[in-house]
């Protein structure tokens, strides 16, 4: 039946009722509601919200008076320093879009993405120089370099135009930014290596962008004024949005430079941190630390962590330490976490080694993630909550990315049949929490990044020596996974030894990506002649027993 709506009449979107949702907004907010508290400490460094806003401004103008607008990609090759917090409202305020590059990357794979995102202009920190430096020589078209200078940090050299401070100094501290007219409008690009060498470059906008920032509050059950320590890298999926997260809750950004154990409890107990992120690495190297180092806390300490869940011990001794730590996970296509192992007060009475294993699961959806399931790839039919019936994780919702940059056929695999497909192969357990049992990707995560065992795999395929080479996840205490090779050599090079594998694959790619273990005799593989992967997992995981 057809019949005019009476709601829809004369009541329509204007100026007065209707914005794009952006987070934005929450810096401007802070800076106008609590211009005097504390927005970033770093060393010596203490600046409010006032002087933080009025930073971003002037940022955000020098980069529109070199012609940076809407649709432009600007990167920044940063560790969490200052700098790296005031880029994520900056650049978006310009309507440009943000592209955070892994630190820990080599100029190759910097000069692909730096090509792929048509970057007009790139901050560098010094540390960083020489891998610019090649990275850029590799570019026909060469973005702008502005130099980051940290006085924490000495060495380097100065490759680009000028320095950041004097960039800024260009810029007029009353930009008259304006909010995206179109929320859907890309405020991010982040690059995941997926399962080959070649990396998809992940594409979010502002709406997702707040909506997640403040799922962030919810699930974490955040309060106003936090005091948040980044030991979650900047570059990784905008910090989880936490940027935006901080800024909404007018609190302080802790900047940490290096994530160092003694460096970690010192700022925790001098500024009286209250909130951190990190992989299980961190939470371990915090949980080994010299008791001298611990001592002092008086106060209780918030820890989100996300890959693998941490392990008994490590999480007893969080609990010693009065850190309370809250699991989750989620992907780069997902603004970082929007998966949350939401805890229940009951669970806290049950023996530690129970809880881990509560712990352990991946849970259940943000509050802004408006669907998540566990389903059948090819049906999309959801299995059965039995904890034993293995299907993929989906995602559906607003904190699910636009698609990948320039790769219409990867975007469209990934949301076949109206859901954005992870590749991570779960269980849902009866009360619906979702928990990890394998990966339909090779991926190995190792320390939290995301190593790809194609890339490894045609490094060192590159060696003179190897005939045949498989990469699998070999687990480690320290980082979780680290990446073991089963190499079948050539006849005649006998005389190869491992170490002589892992330097060639150190040289020719980023060193955190080189195996740390190296197996040598013929591969399995089936009657087709496939490598079975799945016999050498099995292999490596009893060669580190």
């Amino acid at each position: 039946m057809n019949r005019n709506n009476q709601y829809s009449t004369d009541l329509d979107k204007n100026p007065a009722n209707f914005t794009a949702l952006s987070p934005l907004t929450f810096i401007e907010r802070a800076a106008s509601v609590y211009p005097e508290r504390l927005a970033v400490i770093y060393g010596d460094t203490r600046r409010n919200w006032a002087e933080t806003y009025s930073r971003c401004r002037r940022l955000a103008s020098a980069l529109d008076k070199r012609g940076i607008n809407t649709g432009d990609t600007v990167a920044v090759m940063l560790p969490n320093i200052p700098a790296m917090v005031e880029v994520h409202f900056a650049v978006p305020m310009t309507g440009a879009v943000l592209n955070a590059l892994n630190i820990r990357l080599d100029a190759d794979a910097i000069a692909f993405m730096l090509q792929h995102g048509e970057a007009k202009i790139i901050l560098t920190d010094r540390e960083f120089s020489e891998t610019i430096r090649k990275a850029v020589a590799q570019l026909d078209d060469k973005p702008l370099i502005i130099d980051v200078d940290d006085p924490e940090f000495s060495g380097g050299e100065f490759i680009g135009e000028m320095e950041y401070e004097k960039f800024l100094e260009q810029g007029d501290a009353d930009y008259d930014w304006q909010l995206p007219e179109d929320e859907w409008q890309a405020i991010s690009l982040g690059y995941t290596s997926g399962t080959t060498g070649d990396p998809k470059g992940v594409v979010t906008h502002h709406r997702g962008a707040h909506l997640n920032a403040v799922s962030n509050i919810l699930s974490w059950n955040m309060s106003v004024h936090p005091v948040y320590l980044w030991t979650l890298p900047l570059f990784h999926c905008n910090g989880w949005c936490f940027p935006w997260t901080v800024a909404a809750l007018s609190g302080t950004n802790v900047c940490l430079r290096a994530v160092r154990a003694d460096d970690i409890f010192e700022l925790m107990k001098k500024e009286k941190v209250t909130h951190l992120c990190g992989a299980p690495i961190v939470l371990n190297m915090m949980a080994n630390a010299n008791e001298g180092m611990k001592a002092g806390i008086d106060h209780q300490v918030n820890i989100m962590t996300a890959a693998s869940a941490p392990p008994p011990a490590v999480l007893e001794a969080m609990q010693k330490m009065n850190f309370k730590v809250t699991h989750c996970y989620g992907l780069t296509e997902t603004y970082g976490p929007a998966v949350v192992c939401a805890w229940h007060e009951e669970w806290d009475e049950l023996p530690i080694t129970e809880q881990a294993e509560l712990k352990s699961r991946q849970g259940v959806r943000y509050p802004m993630l408006e669907k998540l399931v566990v389903a059948d790839p090819e049906t999309l039919v959801p299995v059965p909550r039995d904890g034993e019936t293995i299907g993929e994780i989906m995602f559906k919702g607003n904190v699910v990315m636009k698609g990948y940059l320039k790769n219409p056929d990867s975007t469209k695999k990934a949301f076949e049949g109206g859901w954005f497909h992870s590749g991570d192969l779960a269980v849902c357990h009866k009360d619906g929490y979702v928990e990890i049992r394998d990966r339909s990707k090779d991926i190995i995560i190792s320390g939290g990044e995301n190593i790809s065992s194609i890339e490894i795999e045609k490094t060192l395929y590159r060696h003179p020596a190897v005939m045949e080479a498989a990469v699998v996840a070999q687990p480690d205490e320290k980082w979780g996974e680290t990446p073991c090779a089963f190499i079948s050599l050539r006849d005649n090079a006998n005389d190869i030894s491992e170490q002589d594998i892992i330097t060639f694959c150190r040289e020719n790619m980023a060193h955190f990506k080189a195996p740390k273990t190296v197996i040598f005799g013929p591969l399995p593989k089936t009657s087709t002649g496939k490598i079975q992967k799945y016999v050498l997992r099995q292999q490596a995981e009893d060669k580190q027993q």
